[in-house]
């Protein structure tokens, strides 16, 4: 497979992370820190307080992270996840406070082992 094609904006992927989690104790808060703390060790970073997001070089990886999140979510939480392409996720609009953000599909951080 040639690098042009590894890189590709239709290969790459955009793991979304959406969740609620019960928080009306002290120890349903600490899970759901516990919890959101969890995905930011995976490489994730939040988009929103309940909407993580982590990029992803292929389908494949996608996957095996997308394995790794139902057992560490808390008793009483519900979790939904979604794969998008580069090239989707570069077509987002986004606004804070009402102002344009530029979405230039790029990772905040980028881990390199």
């Amino acid at each position: 497979m040639t690098d042009t094609h590894r890189l590709s904006p239709y290969r790459i992927m955009w793991l979304f992370v959406m969740f609620d989690l019960p928080v009306g104790t002290k120890k349903e808060r600490k899970q759901a820190t516990k919890f959101r703390n969890s995905l930011l060790d995976l490489g994730f970073e939040m988009s929103q307080f309940s909407v993580y997001l982590k990029y992803c070089a292929s389908t494949e990886k996608a996957d095996a992270v997308t394995d790794k999140i139902p057992p560490l979510l808390p008793p009483g939480g519900k979790v939904d996840m979604l794969c998008i392409t580069d090239k989707q996720f570069s077509n987002m609009r986004r606004y804070h406070a009402g102002i344009p953000e530029n979405s230039n599909g790029t990772p905040h951080q980028l881990r390199l082992f």
